[in-house]
């Protein structure tokens, strides 16, 4: 899997531009801003974007996504409950269904809390967490549609991934800009309330 990780926009954000080695199909995830720097890792990488996903409806995840879909032709997917944010959509999902980039199938998992319509994307041991959890912390809920005990929830599933996944989270909000599940159960300044190791 090629992984390329990009801050965008003003808010810390990152987008990620995901590829399948063996096909050189594509997926970004939040473009929320910068799409012709977008496009031109895409060009560098030599991958072809097909599909669009936004982890949530906020638009500072998503406001690039219809410029993207302009320029490369690629679905937009996100889930139903979310879909509204963007009229530009083409798939609205619902449950937690599977997503296929070339040789790559994405597990997705529906993570309300932040919004009722986020998201993750699992694979080969990387997670793309949105604003479900960050590095060291997690998404607000003080916003409209968000809940905290529906977040905490959420990250509770996550937590039962193998400890050596991979993070990588919607904003350049902790220590590191990637972390793992295992550090996570350790650090997070919110484990004790998700029910999950706290560090001795």
């Amino acid at each position: 899997m090629i992984i390329r990780q990009l801050e965008v926009g003003h808010m810390d954000n990152f987008c990620y531009l995901v590829g399948c080695e063996k096909t050189r199909k594509a997926m970004t995830i939040d473009p929320g801003a910068d799409v012709e720097r977008i496009m031109a890792e895409a060009k560098k990488e030599r991958l072809l974007i097909e599909t669009i996903v936004n982890t949530h409806g906020h638009g500072d995840h998503t406001a690039g996504s219809a410029r993207l879909k302009a320029l490369t032709g690629a679905r937009i997917i996100m889930h139903a409950l979310d879909a509204a944010a963007v009229p530009e959509v083409d798939v609205r999902l619902t449950g937690d269904p599977d997503l296929q980039l070339g040789a790559i199938r994405f597990k997705v998992i529906h993570t309300p809390g932040h919004t009722p319509g986020g998201i993750c994307l699992y694979a080969e041991g990387q997670l793309f967490t949105g604003d479900t959890l960050f590095v060291g912390d997690s998404g607000r809920t003080d916003l409209p549609g968000g809940h905290r005990p529906t977040l905490g929830a959420s990250i509770r599933r996550l937590m039962q991934l193998p400890d050596d996944t991979v993070i990588w989270p919607g904003h350049d909000y902790g220590p590191t800009p990637s972390s793992t599940i295992a550090w996570e159960k350790r650090h997070n300044v919110n484990a004790s309330e998700y029910g999950y190791y706290v560090r001795n």
